[in-house]
């Protein structure tokens, strides 16, 4: 998890994001941001999200546990 919440603050531009961060709280965050994340999780871990999953995803952790449920074994 902790290169996951790396690659998610480098694609944020921030200097960390923890497990517990809303994901909306962060001035960065905004429909370029989910694109770059969604790009990210197609490159780093072969995840196709949507837009449309970010209803549900509030915090990295929620954005993580996606991830995990969606990878490929």
């Amino acid at each position: 998890m902790k290169e996951f919440l790396e690659a998610l603050a480098r694609t944020l531009e921030l200097p960390e994001v923890k497990a517990a961060d809303e994901l909306k709280s962060f001035a960065q965050w905004d429909s370029l941001a989910v694109l770059s994340v969604i790009a990210m999780m197609d490159a780093n871990y072969g995840v196709n999200l949507q837009a449309a999953d970010f209803a549900t995803i509030t915090t990295a952790q929620d954005l993580w546990n996606v991830v995990q449920s969606r990878k490929s074994p």
